[in-house]
């Protein structure tokens, strides 16, 4: 992916300042970013570079990359900006859409809300993307779109959601197979399983948000009675799986599974994370069951076969490690005195 030009919807959120991180790092790309900065923050991306925010969007500088160089834009706009869409995405090689409403609960209290930034928000960039001849897209899914079902979930299943997110990331990922059928663009839809790691102190996800929870004295809110499962899938392994679906040859079209195969329960997770709270000087963590999540699915992990026979990926990371790395992470940002949510 030499002097690859990326375009990251979203990209101030916890993935996309994580895969902006790993792509400056390796330099000789163009890295524009459209994010309406409803979560992530300014602040949040320049923890991991140095960027120049735009007013006005044109393709000029996507033109002209030298050898080594690493430019990062950012354009404050909204995905459902269409205007915009066509503008930011011109001279692009790579869009890899992260923005969206995210989790079951928004979608409950707000289905339409979520439809809008889900599905029209896709169909934005996919149509950018046509109009102008980007080579490769890359969605970000989830498992939702498959809903109850007797795990572990693949790609042949049929999908059945259960909540209203499931429904607008189903849509997208059809969006995604009609625009590789229709109009020969590379779309490639990735499912992530429950992504955690580092530089998460926005996200709503079940790991950080007991670990808020513990540091800030809170008791820990169980949906239910625990014995849901998820899939954990560490931030570095994610990201490298995105790095995959954006260089491999010969995948447009297709759906991956991105997640670790492995089945945890909420409960096996508070287990794993106590003692970490105990070194940490955090001790008697009170957990509360409260009343379960409408649109929850009670089982949720991957069979990942397929993303490891087509793009050669593997996770690394085991549970444990990861949570640890995670929990010194919360505990370093807070002792560097950095306010937000932590």
């Amino acid at each position: 992916m030499n002097s690859t030009k990326f375009l990251i919807t979203g990209g101030c959120g916890f993935i996309g300042t994580n895969l902006i991180k790993n792509l400056v790092s390796k330099g000789n790309h163009f890295i524009r970013i459209v994010d309406n900065l409803s979560v992530g923050t300014r602040e949040d991306l320049a923890q991991v570079c140095k960027f120049s925010e735009k007013q006005k969007v044109n393709s000029e500088k996507t033109s002209s990359l030298k050898n080594g160089s690493s430019l990062v834009q950012l354009v404050v706009a909204d995905i459902l900006d269409a205007d915009l869409s066509i503008k930011a995405t011109q001279g692009i090689d790579v869009i890899v859409h992260l923005a969206a409403s995210t989790g079951v609960a928004p979608s409950v209290e707000n289905p339409r809300q979520d439809m809008e930034a889900n599905v029209i928000g896709t169909l934005n960039y996919l149509e950018a993307a046509r109009m102008n001849s980007v080579d490769r897209f890359i969605f970000a899914s989830s498992g939702a779109p498959i809903g109850e079902c007797e795990p572990p979930i693949h790609e042949e299943m049929t999908p059945h959601p259960v909540s209203p997110y499931g429904a607008s990331k189903l849509a997208g990922e059809a969006y995604c197979s009609a625009y590789y059928r229709t109009f020969g663009i590379e779309t490639i839809a990735l499912r992530f399983g429950n992504v955690y790691g580092p530089v998460s102190s926005h996200k709503n996800s079940v790991v950080a948000k007991f670990i808020r929870q513990a540091m800030r004295g809170e008791t820990l809110e169980v949906y239910g009675d625990g014995k849901q499962t998820r899939d954990f899938i560490y931030i570095d392994d994610l990201i490298q799986a995105i790095h995959l679906a954006a260089s491999v040859e010969g995948i447009g079209g297709e759906i991956f599974q991105i997640a670790t195969n492995d089945e945890t329960t909420v409960n096996e997770l508070v287990e794993k994370l106590l003692p970490m709270f105990k070194k940490k000087g955090i001790k008697n963590v009170k957990i509360q069951h409260i009343t379960p999540r409408l649109g929850d699915v009670k089982r949720n992990f991957s069979d990942i076969s397929k993303a490891r026979r087509l793009l050669n990926w593997q996770p690394q990371v085991n549970l444990r490690d990861g949570l640890q790395r995670t929990v010194d992470w919360f505990y370093h940002y807070k002792a560097q005195g950095i306010q937000g949510h932590v």
